[in-house]
Order: structure tokens, then C-alpha cells, then sequence
């Protein structure tokens, strides 16, 4: 079977560069004893400095624009792709893109074989089925066409392709070893970002947990982002997947991993989303549409790199015990987190306050304030859920669910450290 060419994982600690063992490595001790001049010393607390503003972007080729669904051939081709497995749902069988993807594949000369086992949130006796069907169908590239769901659940069967095992066994950061056959994935929605990201949602119906795997192996070889499937998307769906790259960008722009480079993506996503949402859905316009695009794009490049928050924590959480709609539950969540985290990085959310309320106030603290009153008011324009109670049956799993989330991988950048009864304590702030 063919392989993917060498995509290698690595192993990645934020403030350590390879070849170093501590932040003295590599600057031994001149003089007598161990003193050092003035010089050497502001010398090693520079290159210290330096170590740990070091940061690393990963994302995939990109191919954007209405009508770049046509490209899909040739990237498969250029992967060295002879049959490939394509994974979607049977929503976007209904309307007609599976089938355009059979047509595109059979203009370029290549087989395929069809998996469709896939839920709103996938589970991972889906990635395993769907593994299974890779390798006895003898494929050698996967593309997935769909919203995040198609495309974790693909993640998901070219993990195990590639390293065998149970899903599970890759739960948490950096803990695949070999490489994943060749991705190409083409978004329908503008929101989850799994298609520019490190990151891959199963959920583990044994624990009812939705396990985190994170690894630059799961960043797709291509990503082809064709606004033009946005048109056959229900409103429910582009409402949910836009405030979830909103999310994205929020809670990545506060991250302790934060960069110069996600930053300025998580702004862009944020400033496009909160004037692009509204006219999209009113209109349905194919301009304000790609705008959507554009921010999920930049949003999931953002936070492949930076990381997330206890907001998806608490989303993954949910959605492990009682499958809600990722999208609809941060709404809920968003703005109970960011008065949270507020105290952590209020600068922070005074500049997201610009672009939300405007350069109306004058003090910093009170912008940050602002914008979380905004962003509320903002949500309840759409006619979403906004508290807890409206999407659960009872208080009785809230302990339970702050307990879950707090073991999230996503809980480790949040910006302020919390513990499992800080998280209880937002989730009684949204019910």
C-alpha cells in the first residue's frame, strides 16, 4: 500500500529548543567560580528570552475560492493517489456534493471507495469501522468532504491506518509516532477549522467522554476551501459553525501559547465574523458567505496553533455526555468564560472590545466589560440557546461535567488556570 510521504510527528515544548537540557545549556560559566560579568549575565537572560518566545505555525496548503472543488484530481494525483477513500455524511450525499466528488475523481482517472458511518459528533467505533474499510479496500489517500464531524472521524481512520491500535490510545498531545496517509479535506461549514488544524474530536462512547488528540500529523496535506457549498448549508448549521470559529478565535487569542502569527488571525476572524454573521444569514449572499469562509479559515489556523480554552473544555464535555451541537453550546459558555478569565487578560479583551462595541469607551477595563455584555446581546440576535437550562434536563451531571472538562487538553491554555470548581462555577453562571 502506499504510503504518505514522511510527514514526521514532533514532539513540541513551549520554551525548549532541541539540543538544549535547561536554559543554561550552551553557555558555560566563564571566569572564576561561578560568577559572570554583568555582560554574560544580560546575555543569558536575552537568549533565555529568546527560547521562550519561540513559537511554531503549522497549517496545510490551501486552495480557496468558489469553484476550487474542481482542483480535487489533481491534488489527489499529486499525492501520488491511484483510489481513495472518501468519508461525508449522508446529508451532503442528499444535496449533491458526494456525488460531484465521484464525478471529479473519475474525470482524473482514479477509483474510490464510500464511507458514511458518521454522526454529528463521531464515535470511535466509526473511525475504527471506517479504518477498516481504508485498509481492506486497499486505499492509499482519504478525503473528506464535510463539516467537522467527516473530517475528525476522517483524522481518526488515517490514525489508525497509519499506527494501528484503538482511537483511544491517542488521546491527549503529541502521542502519534508514525505517519498518517495522505489528507485532502474540503470544508461544508465555516466553523470547526478541522480542516487547517492539529486537532481531532472522537468521542469515547464507552466513557461518554469526547477525547482531544492533538498532533502536527493531523494537519490535512491540502485543505480546498469552496465557499460555494456554504449555499446548501441550513441556517441553523452556518449560525452554529460561524459563533464556533468565533469561538475559536476568542479563546485563542487569549491563549498562553498565543503567538504574534494567531493573533493577528484570531483579530481577523473576529472583526469579519461579527460584521459578515448577520447580512450572511439574512441574505444568504454568497459574498458575505466567503467572508464566513475566510474567518473560519483564520480562526482554525489560529487555533491549531495556539490552543483553546475551558469554553470548548466545557463544549467537549458536554457533548460527550449528552451529544449537543458543538456549535450552539458557546453561546452558552462564552461569555461565563470570558468574564472568568478576564481578570487574567483584560488588555486582552479590551482589544477584542474594539472590534465588537467600537472605540466608544475610554478605559480599557471598562471595553472588556463591554464586549462580553455585546457578545451576549449579539448571540440572542440569532435565536440560540444562550442559557444551560434550555439545552439540559437538570443541574444533576453539572459537577460531573466540570470534572470531565477539567482533564481536557483544551483547559491547559486557558488563560487563568481553573480548577473543577471554577468550572462548576461557570456552568451555574450559564444555567
Amino acid at each position: 500500500m502506499p504510503r504518505a510521504a514522511g510527514r514526521r510527528e514532533h514532539s513540541f515544548r513551549h520554551g525548549a529548543v532541541a539540543g538544549t537540557s535547561g536554559p543554561r545549556s550552551g553557555f558555560p560559566a566563564r571566569g572564576r567560580g561561578s560568577g559572570r560579568s554583568v555582560v554574560s549575565r544580560l546575555l543569558i537572560t536575552a537568549a533565555r528570552d529568546e527560547i521562550m518566545n519561540i513559537s511554531k505555525f503549522a497549517i496545510p496548503e490551501v486552495i480557496f475560492g468558489q469553484g476550487s472543488i474542481k482542483a480535487l484530481g489533481q491534488c489527489a494525483l499529486r499525492l501520488g493517489a491511484r483510489r481513495v477513500l472518501i468519508v461525508s455524511d449522508p446529508g451532503l450525499a442528499q444535496v449533491g456534493w458526494v456525488e460531484k466528488l465521484f464525478d471529479l475523481l473519475e474525470e482524473a482517472g482514479l477509483t474510490w471507495t464510500y464511507f458514511d458511518n458518521v454522526s454529528s459528533n463521531p464515535r470511535d467505533y466509526q473511525v475504527h469501522q471506517g479504518a477498516e474499510r481504508y485498509i481492506e479496500d486497499q486505499a492509499d489517500v482519504i478525503i473528506a468532504l464535510g463539516g467537522g464531524s467527516p473530517m475528525d472521524t476522517a483524522k481518526g481512520i488515517g490514525i489508525i491506518a497509519g499506527n494501528g491500535g484503538c482511537i483511544s490510545d491517542y488521546e491527549g498531545a503529541n502521542r502519534i509516532m508514525r505517519p498518517l496517509p495522505p489528507m485532502i479535506f474540503i470544508p461544508s461549514t465555516c466553523g470547526s477549522g478541522s480542516d487547517t488544524t492539529q486537532y481531532c474530536i472522537v468521542t469515547d462512547i464507552g466513557r461518554q467522554v469526547k477525547m482531544s488528540i492533538i498532533s502536527r500529523s493531523l494537519v490535512p496535506n491540502v485543505s480546498i476551501i469552496d465557499p460555494s457549498l456554504l449555499l446548501t448549508k441550513s441556517l441553523e448549521l452556518i449560525i452554529a459553525a460561524a459563533i464556533d470559529a468565533l469561538s475559536h478565535a476568542i479563546e485563542s487569542y487569549v491563549s498562553k501559547l498565543a503567538s504574534p502569527f494567531t493573533e493577528t488571525l484570531a483579530l481577523q476572524a473576529i472583526g469579519i465574523i461579527m460584521q459578515n454573521l448577520k447580512p450572511a444569514v439574512e441574505s444568504r449572499s454568497i459574498q458575505h458567505l466567503e467572508q464566513l469562509a475566510i474567518a473560519s479559515t483564520a480562526a482554525g489556523m489560529s487555533f491549531s496553533n495556539a490552543g483553546l480554552g475551558v469554553a470548548h473544555a466545557l463544549a467537549h464535555s458536554l457533548g460527550g455526555i449528552y451529544d449537543t451541537l458543538h456549535g450552539l453550546v458557546h453561546p452558552i459558555l462564552l461569555p461565563a468564560v470570558m468574564r472568568f478569565n478576564l481578570p487574567a487578560c483584560q488588555e486582552k479583551m479590551a482589544r477584542i472590545g474594539k472590534i465588537v462595541c467600537g472605540p466608544r469607551f475610554s478605559s480599557g477595563r471598562e471595553l472588556a466589560h463591554r464586549c462580553i455584555d455585546e457578545l451576549a446581546s449579539f448571540f440572542l440576535q440569532f435565536g440560540v440557546p444562550v442559557r444551560m437550562r434550555e439545552i439540559l434536563p437538570d443541574t444533576s451531571k453539572l459537577e460531573s461535567i466540570a470534572r470531565m472538562a477539567c482533564r481536557d487538553a483544551c483547559a491547559l491554555t486557558n488563560p487563568r488556570d481553573a480548577s473543577w470548581e471554577d468550572l462548576l462555577g461557570i456552568c451555574q453562571e450559564a444555567w
